[in-house]
């Protein structure tokens, strides 16, 4: 049984917006008491594109994935097929949740020669209070069934900077069988590889796994996804946070 999920991104409509998107920021009355921050994103894996990265601060325990523990349906759909409507969506309804940002393009392998028009580098302005200082983050790797760089609920610095690492995470709502076939389309466009797969963008039951989110094993290379293109060594992403304000 297949069931309909959500419309991947699709990396050629997306190269040419540029601007972030704010979802939620902090009501005006509040302005004098926020602080503000500048985060930088930076892909660091030879052969994974990043969605566009998602990140919210929070109270300290209002994140959205935790390591170990089920990954929500919110999760799936971002780790499964990038799509991270459904993960805003109910954030803006969770208490705690102060500021939610979300870039509009993907962010390419570091070693990318350019030629997408794409950056593996992107700086986000986010705010935060003194009960709500918690940064959390995710991006699909694009060329894996399940896999997703994040952090959970990392504390902003008060003064100075601070730099953190995301690793690699498997969502395990997807067996890894690394097949064109089962894995979202901008993929091998992303990274230049043909294939007469198309992709898809529908949850296979037959290949379901227990959901439980752990550190992602890497890439194998037993089947389209090759070993020499599209794995990584943890960690994926660094983030380097600036207090502005």
């Amino acid at each position: 049984m297949k069931t309909k999920k959500t419309s991947v991104f699709a990396i050629t409509t997306i190269v040419a917006m540029l601007a972030v998107v704010s979802i939620a920021g902090i009501p005006e009355s509040n302005a004098t008491k926020s602080q503000m921050y500048e985060v930088t994103i930076t892909n660091l894996t030879p052969g994974q594109p990043l969605t566009p990265p998602l990140l919210v601060t929070h109270a300290e325990n209002a994140g959205f994935f935790t390591p170990g523990e089920m990954a929500s349906d919110e999760i799936q759909q971002l780790a499964e097929n990038g799509n991270a409507e459904s993960l805003i969506e109910m954030l803006q309804g969770k208490p705690g949740v102060l500021d939610i940002v979300q870039g509009t393009t993907p962010l390419v392998p570091a070693n990318d020669p350019g030629e997408t028009g794409l950056n593996y580098s992107e700086t986000f302005t986010v705010s935060a209070e003194s009960n709500m200082r918690y940064l959390s983050f995710a991006s699909m790797l694009v060329c894996t069934n399940d896999g997703f760089a994040g952090i959970d609920s990392v504390k902003l610095p008060f003064y100075k900077q601070k730099t953190v690492y995301a690793m690699a995470y498997d969502a395990r709502t997807e067996m890894n069988t690394e097949d064109f076939a089962d894995i979202v389309p901008p993929c091998q466009g992303a990274i230049g590889v043909s294939s007469d797969d198309e992709g898809t963008g529908a949850s296979n039951d037959i290949i379901s796994e227990d959901g439980i989110v752990i550190l992602h094993p890497g890439i194998m290379g037993g089947n389209d996804l090759l070993e020499s293109v599209h794995t990584w060594g943890n960690p994926v992403v660094k983030i380097d946070i600036v207090r502005i304000k």
